[in-house]
């Protein structure tokens, strides 16, 4: 039978667990009508958040138990799978069904997602790759499974993935020249208001500004940053070596790589045409954009291209030329140069040296 997970909005921060506990067992005596088996739930007083782990024959008589029980149906409910689930969630325990963390406090559901994107030009990656896993272990982050070449991970503390991030940029600074990383630290709920995906909302925030951010640089979104600074009020969390996000950064990034994912592939498509589609001045759109990324409007739609062209290259599923016209160079000449004066190796060379990984 599938296993899903719910997400419910809490009318008050106000409740007790005692009051959980009492609504939980409404749905336990509601949910044999129905087929469904109630196994956890999570909740976020702060954020007034509640999320319920449930073996369903559907969605619907997931929320027909609520329904009948007390009222409280789900804003969102997505099916999950066994093994997603339990890299996100396989280390805790429950008391009456209440998740708990290892260390026995509440555990809210919440995660603090890691993305590494990272490009080594030597193929020589295994060897500090190998060391990074065993970074994110020490710090208690879980690797999770992750359709592109990036690295992503979840942590249940914000500041085991801040110490898990600073000790990767120093292992790869070591690295002179060889390798370029982009980093994003993002915390977010299980189930989001709208998706189908556990931790939908908080991926796509990474991975949007991981994709337009500046090279070897590290972000970190306010949320995160509370969290440690609230879960360490006697130790200093240093977050000096991050750029910090507002919701309103990863909103505009989000535009703004939607906007270039679609127009990647037309060749005249510059930055008049990125401020129009944005709907904002021209001074507007280059003081965000070089605030955010560290890039002019021009030379962000350049770098997006070739950040793209290294996961095309590593594919292999295509020609250069393919690539470069996909990606709306003139000719895969140019491309050739371009790709040569940014990463300093052709992209040949590249394939090569991926190959080799």
């Amino acid at each position: 039978m599938p296993l899903y997970l719910d997400f419910h909005k809490l009318e008050t921060s106000d409740i007790s667990t005692e009051e959980l506990h009492e609504t939980h067992n409404m749905d336990l005596a509601a949910q044999a009508e129905f087929g469904v088996t109630e196994l956890k739930y999570w909740v976020n007083l702060e954020a007034q958040n509640l999320f319920c782990l449930v073996r369903a024959p559907n969605k619907e008589a997931c929320n027909k138990v609520h329904e009948n029980s007390h009222g409280n149906t789900a804003c969102n409910i997505i099916e999950v799978s066994e093994a997603e689930f339990n890299l996100y969630f396989g280390v805790g325990h429950d008391i009456n069904e209440l998740a708990h963390t290892e260390a026995g406090e509440f555990d809210t559901g919440f995660r603090t997602i890691l993305l590494l994107s990272h490009t080594d030009f030597t193929g020589q990656s295994d060897q500090y790759l190998n060391e990074v896993i065993e970074l994110i272990e020490a710090h208690n982050g879980v690797r999770v499974i992750y359709p592109e070449d990036d690295i992503l991970v979840s942590f249940i503390y914000a500041s085991d993935a801040i110490l898990c991030a600073q000790a990767i940029r120093k292992l790869l600074k070591s690295i002179p020249n060889e390798a370029e990383l982009n980093l994003t630290l993002v915390s977010g709920r299980p189930v989001d208001e709208v998706g189908n995906e556990m931790f939908e909302e908080a991926k796509k925030k990474a991975h949007c500004i991981t994709m337009l951010g500046s090279k070897n640089c590290m972000y970190l979104d306010l949320e995160a940053k509370a969290l440690a600074e609230k879960a360490n009020a006697h130790t200093n969390i240093n977050t000096e070596d991050f750029v910090l996000l507002k919701e309103v950064d990863f909103n505009f990034s989000i535009e703004v790589f939607e906007i270039l994912n679609n127009k990647i592939d037309q060749p005249d498509f510059k930055s008049d045409d990125l401020n129009n589609l944005l709907g904002l001045s021209k001074s507007k759109v280059y003081r965000t954009l070089k605030s955010l990324t560290g890039f002019a409007p021009n030379q962000l739609i350049q770098e997006f291209r070739l950040r793209k062209s290294l996961k095309y290259l590593r594919q292999e599923s295509k020609s250069i030329s393919e690539i470069a016209y996909g990606l709306g160079f003139n000719s895969p000449a140019y491309f050739t140069k371009i790709f040569r004066k940014r990463f300093n190796i052709t992209p040949t060379h590249f394939i090569n040296a991926s190959k080799d990984n």
